[in-house]
């Protein structure tokens, strides 16, 4: 960051400090030695989503909630550790 600008050099020389900003420095404006304001660039924000604009491309089988096999205690072995953990 640059050192601050007094108001009266900016606006005298606005146009010099927003080809700084363009080329992606933040300057401070200060009055009296205190910072008063900042001056940046404005970043692009991202395009809005559109709702439903993903119809029709994604699939829910109607067995998706169905349990897991391998998760299943009667599916297990009967040794393995995990089928006391499920029951």
């Amino acid at each position: 960051m640059s050192d601050p600008v007094n108001v009266h050099e900016a606006k005298t020389h606005l146009s010099r400090l927003l080809e700084r900003v363009q080329a992606g420095e933040e300057i401070t404006i200060a009055k009296a030695g205190k910072p008063i304001a900042r001056l940046s660039a404005i970043r692009e924000r991202p395009k809005r989503r559109i709702p439903g604009m993903d119809k029709g491309k994604v699939i829910i089988h109607a067995d998706f909630d169905d349990p897991i096999p391998e998760l299943d205690p009667d599916y297990m072995h009967p040794e393995d550790p995990m089928r006391d953990l499920l029951k």
